[in-house]
């Protein structure tokens, strides 16, 4: 079957043009790889056919040169543009002075037209580990309704760092594994093996280092798509009444409206995958030694895109 990855990378292909000092397209390796190349060396090894970069037009090309060229004699290729115009329906007008993005709900919308069916969403520069795509897969293999998605699942003490706060969505899930509901907290700060999180920078809640959260891997039947732009006309109906310049559209948040409207079911499904990422320029050192770490045991190769 021929599922794609869908990679939300708009602001990550801009960064290729932006000089020195981008933490995001910073090398992880001696080879000089991106996190991105992992995700994607994961995805093609888990039997993933097909990649789509949602990224901005004016980036096309330094994305192309920076990351699509070398993986595209191992993956068919194909790049989805995400402006301010694209799904803005009839009646709708671009806010004076607004340059951010839609968000990442829109990025994912953004993909419709260049993947054809089932598919995985990731963020371009998360490192989510090679179990992760290999659940998906198995998921997506099998045969499932419209309306049945999943999303993988991090114990959140395999996503923090301990250079800062993070944000993370925390999951709420029931016996049977389905996904009830995800809250965003936006600052959540290791407590040795546990973690607190907290809304107004003074009063901190205790959460279990066991607790389930989502780092944005989500795995979508293609109906999603039609969700996806209903409920981004009515989030701009709110969106651009109250916050004008900044509302975003978040892509957690149309599984929830869905499951709170139960209207779809969603999945769980657990790894014991270690995330890492670049939260901070602090975080570059540890993700090297990881990577180093991970190549010293065979997980990768030195050189990921060398034919043997």
């Amino acid at each position: 079957m021929n599922h794609t990855l869908v990679i939300m990378a708009a602001g990550l292909g801009s960064r290729f043009g932006a000089g020195a000092g981008q933490k995001q397209v910073t090398p992880v390796d001696e080879a000089g790889h991106l996190i991105i190349d992992y995700s994607i060396y994961d995805a093609i090894r888990a039997g993933f056919k097909r990649v789509v970069f949602v990224i901005k037009p004016e980036s096309e090309k330094l994305f192309h040169d920076a990351i699509g060229s070398r993986v595209s004699p191992f993956i068919e290729v194909a790049y989805a543009h995400q402006t301010l115009n694209d799904f803005l329906p009839a009646g709708f007008r671009i806010p004076e002075g607004r340059e951010k993005p839609w968000g990442t709900g829109h990025a994912a919308l953004c993909a419709h037209g260049q993947t054809p069916g089932d598919f995985v969403v990731i963020n371009a520069d998360d490192f989510y580990g090679a179990d992760a795509y290999q659940t998906a897969i198995r998921f997506l293999n099998e045969p499932g309704a419209a309306n049945a998605h999943a999303m993988v699942g991090y114990r959140l003490r395999n996503t923090m760092t301990p250079n800062g706060a993070v944000a993370r969505g925390v999951c709420t899930v029931d016996e049977n594994g389905h996904l009830l509901s995800v809250v965003e907290r936006t600052k959540i700060v290791a407590r040795g093996n546990d973690a607190a999180f907290t809304e107004d920078g003074e009063t901190y809640t205790p959460i279990s280092g066991d607790a389930t959260v989502s780092l944005n891997f989500w795995i979508f039947r293609h109906s999603i798509f039609d969700e996806l732009e209903a409920r981004f006309h009515a989030f701009l109906k709110v969106g651009l009444n109250e916050k004008p310049l900044k509302a975003e559209y978040y892509l957690p948040s149309v599984p929830n409206q869905l499951l709170a409207e139960k209207k779809a079911t969603v999945s769980v499904l657990p790894t014991s995958a270690k995330w890492f990422g670049m939260t901070y320029l602090e975080d570059l050192a540890e993700t090297k030694a990881n990577i180093r770490r991970m190549k010293d045991e065979g997980a990768y190769p030195e050189r990921l895109w060398e034919r043997g």
